[in-house]
């Protein structure tokens, strides 16, 4: 029988399965001679990116591509129960028949649970599937819970431990082995990535053994306990899920008789064919010709493709004979890559490390006797994790010490993929190397189509659709190989984000979907957006908020579908903290308040047990509150005549100042006054990045202005103002832009100053980096600024004018606005009820909430 008469079914709707079916259409397998039994009620899904769920509550977003409109039969939510191997048919849960004439095996894996006491209570779940983090986050909403225990250190169980995370829960993380990520890294990069992740407020138990799960009087979980040598300590857990690794789900394969390894899996050759020809098994579910299960998707794809290859056109022209197992992710916000031999097994094997155990950094290669690169582990920083994988089995262009060095340190050695050989393989889910991706970039920029983009590339050459790690990579080899793509802000939007501030200037665009419309890449494809372009163009459509209003009210923030654009704080107008609560900072201009305000500040804290500090920036930061107390926190500031300091925002800060002349004898101008009217002017400001301004009123510059992005220092014949001074990760020195200025001219270049920052930065760049790298250094910004050489110097004050005409406060809008104040309700169906399994515990004195909790 020639292939395009052969009937191919296809039980599981995994990844695997599906780049399996694409594989085989690709090949030109005609249609609709291939069919797809998946268990799960929906179609296949990323579940690589499963925890991105919580982000949106969207399964939509995690859809893969459908298959052409006839080309498949896809049955959902109807599981595979039986195979005939000798009638050649399998018979599904619901009882129907189905012949084939080629069967493939994409079953996966099944979650493991140790063998615990009341290990399926209710409350303890495992994650795998939508259904899984469905029902977790219905379960910690429904019965309002506090505290969560993962059980497993390793990839799933550290994805686990952000999910409880981003719900609120105090989460403690149980693994068996002495580190997290046993299979991934060693102890030294265990050790950062443990320091790291603590520091986010996740508790880790390293070496510790789960011995039950213990249960109230209804038999649901309440606590787990746990093993750490001779020493048993019980852990408070509302809800516990189950992330100690998988198992193959090979027990269809078991029943029907096929071949099944020792330890599980269902043998294949290097053509992934059963111990029956006329089955296949790929992916999870399979035990490769080299002897091993491999639990990552890039195997699985390349085990998918060789199958597809040899199914429709019955030639080996592809085998499966093992994979890259390199794996490169983002725990918890930790970047983590693990690559080649990354424990250097090999005989004779070496090792360079590098490790900053202050920004919990650590990077580490191995090296063979003759000077081969064999792997390495990157935690902290793994933005070299392309090119030093693809460079394995390769002599490096520089010492292994200096490719280790961070960039810009004495003796580093930065390179990039550019450096690579043709040959090197960039993508290694499917198999591209770096030669066929400049190939495809060349032909792309030919076409003369605007700017070639990573997902064209991928189009051409499926390069950067698999796990996503070398898509940064690939943006590199567009900027080096002259297509320009690497500009875009992003895969939406070919212009940068400056071009976009002018765009949406000029046409006067009011919304994110007209923008997309009208200036994206939606005219050619439907998209949504992605996580880079929405909060920039939310950035910047509040910058011109006031200056696209025209008199009318500006739009909020939280205004129809601005309000989808916000980063994670700005959605409820404050900052998340580490232990899942919220911060309030009421602005004082100046550092300057009243007794009666200090009062109310005072009340507040103490009603709504808040942990209170009075930061660098003088103002007093109120710590611990809840999303649904902080309407009601609000309601008694804005009464009392505060207003959002927006500690939340990218936006201006404070303005901090010393007591100036009025109080000191050596102060030569009355700074106090200048940094009130500077925050009054500023306040609610957008930008590309935060905003930090200080006003010393004498040389002795007690403000500390000149470490800040914008700095006025007093001198007996007006201000010297400076600019691009940073205080934060990489400090830097302000640059004095102007002496001696009177107040007018003051105010009116700081002005100029923003806006243009405002216009022509980056997405997230600080001013500090926008001055270093402005085009003809201070001397060219100066002569913009103070000489308008560019003759812009209307069209700047005009920006900070509609600004200041058309501010209001975010949070006395919301007060005001009941669709708004909904967003803060903790349960949609319990909209007013506190929590009562939170209990307190003093903080230095104070009442500290959620880090102590107790349960009903």
């Amino acid at each position: 029988m020639s292939p395009s008469q052969r009937t191919v079914l296809v039980v599981g709707h995994g990844m695997v399965a599906h780049r399996f079916v694409s594989s085989l259409l690709e090949h030109g397998h005609p249609a609709p001679s291939v069919t797809v039994f998946g268990a799960e009620d929906r179609p296949a899904y990323d579940r690589v990116r499963l925890s991105s769920w919580f982000d949106d509550r969207d399964h939509r977003s995690l859809h893969l591509d459908p298959y052409p409109d006839g080309a498949v039969e896809v049955v959902t939510g109807v599981a595979v129960a039986a195979i005939d191997r000798e009638a050649q048919t399998v018979t599904t849960a619901d009882g129907s028949v189905r012949s084939y004439d080629t069967l493939v095996l994409a079953t996966g894996s099944r979650p493991f649970v140790p063998p615990v006491e009341n290990h399926q209570a209710p409350g303890c779940f495992v994650y795998r599937t939508l259904d899984d983090v469905e029902a977790i986050a219905a379960y910690a909403a429904e019965h309002g819970r506090t505290s969560g225990v993962v059980v497993g250190g390793g990839l799933l169980g550290l994805e686990a431990a952000k999910a409880l995370t981003s719900l609120g829960l105090k989460t403690t993380v149980v693994e068996f082995a002495p580190r997290l990520m046993p299979l991934q890294v060693d102890d030294g990069g265990a050790a950062a990535l443990q320091g790291r992740i603590s520091e986010l407020g996740v508790t880790l138990h390293t070496g510790t053994r789960l011995d039950k799960v213990l249960v109230d009087e209804n038999g649901v979980a309440t606590a787990v306990q746990a093993i750490c040598g001779e020493t048993t300590e019980t852990i408070d857990a509302d809800l516990v899920v189950f992330a100690a690794g998988v198992r193959p789900e090979d027990s269809l394969a078991r029943s029907s008789g096929l071949d099944v390894g020792e330890r599980g899996g269902i043998v294949v050759d290097r053509l992934c064919r059963t111990s029956d020809e006329r089955v296949y098994a790929i992916g999870e579910c399979a035990l490769a010709a080299d002897g091993r299960v491999y639990g990552l998707v890039a195997p699985g794809y390349q085990m998918a493709e060789a199958a597809a290859a040899h199914i429709a056109k019955e030639v080996e022209d592809r085998a499966f004979t093992g994979a890259d197992t390199s794996t490169k992710l983002k725990l918890l916000g930790v970047e983590v890559a693990s690559f080649g031999d990354a424990f250097g097994t090999e005989d004779g094997a070496m090792s360079a490390t590098y490790s900053d155990s202050r920004r919990q950094v650590y990077r580490k290669l191995t090296i063979a006797q003759d000077g081969r690169l064999l792997g390495g582990i990157l935690v902290g920083d793994a933005g070299d994790y392309g090119t030093l994988r693809a460079l394995v089995g390769e002599q490096p262009p520089a010492a292994p010490e200096a490719l280790l060095l961070p960039a810009g340190t004495a003796g580093s050695a930065a390179i990039g993929p550019s450096a690579l050989p043709d040959a090197a393989v960039l993508c290694s889910c499917h198999n591209v190397t770096k030669g066929a991706i400049c190939t495809a970039i060349h032909d792309l920029a030919e076409q003369g189509d605007g700017e070639v983009t990573t997902k064209q590339v991928g189009v051409c050459t499926k390069a950067g659709t698999g796990c996503g790690s070398c898509v940064s990579s690939i943006k590199t080899l567009i900027k080096v190989e002259g297509a320009g793509g690497s500009s875009g802000l992003c895969e939406h939007f070919t212009q940068t984000r400056s071009e976009i501030y002018t765009i949406v200037r000029r046409d006067r665009i009011s919304t994110y979907a007209e923008l997309l419309a009208k200036h994206g890449t939606a005219a050619k494809e439907v998209t949504d957006g992605c996580d880079v372009c929405k909060p920039a163009v939310g950035s910047i459509l509040a910058s011109l908020g006031g200056l696209l209003a025209e008199g009318e009210s500006k739009p909020h923030v939280l205004d129809g579908g601005q309000a989808a654009l916000q980063d994670t704080n700005d959605h409820v107008l404050a900052n998340l903290q580490r232990n899942g609560s919220y911060s309030v900072v009421p602005r004082i201009p100046g550092g300057e308040i009243t007794p009666d305000k200090l009062i109310v500040i005072g009340e507040v804290a103490r009603d709504f047990g808040l942990y209170t500090k009075i930061t660098g920036g003088q103002r007093i930061d109120l710590f611990g509150a809840t999303m649904a107390d902080l309407p009601k926190i609000w309601q008694r500031l804005v009464d009392a005549g505060f207003e959002s300091g927006h500690a939340y925002g990218k936006a201006l800060r404070t303005v901090k100042s010393c007591v100036g002349s009025t109080w000191c004898r050596y102060g030569v101008q009355d700074s106090v006054k200048m940094a009130i009217d500077l925050e009054l002017r500023y306040r609610g400001l957008r930008a590309p990045h935060k905003i930090k301004m200080a006003v010393s009123g004498c040389a002795r510059e007690c403000a500390e202005a000149q470490s800040k992005d914008v700095g006025v220092i007093a001198t007996e014949r007006g201000w010297n103002l400076y600019v691009g001074g940073n205080g934060g990760a990489r400090p830097r020195h302000a640059d004095l832009l102007a002496t001696d200025l009177d107040d007018e001219t003051l105010i009116r270049t700081i002005d100029r100053f923003l806006a243009l920052y405002i216009a022509e930065a980056d997405r997230l760049e600080r001013t500090a980096t926008w001055v270093e790298r402005y085009e003809g250094g201070l001397e060219r910004l100066r002569s913009v600024l103070m000489d308008d050489v560019e003759d812009r110097g209307v069209e700047l004050e005009a920006l900070i004018a509609a600004h200041v005409e058309a501010y209001t406060d975010e949070w006395r809008a919301v007060l005001d606005d009941p669709v708004k104040l909904a967003r803060f309700a903790t349960f949609v169906n319990a909209p007013e009820a506190p929590d009562p399994t939170v209990a307190f515990e003093p903080e230095r004195g104070q009442i500290k909430p959620l880090l102590t909790l107790g349960r009903r």
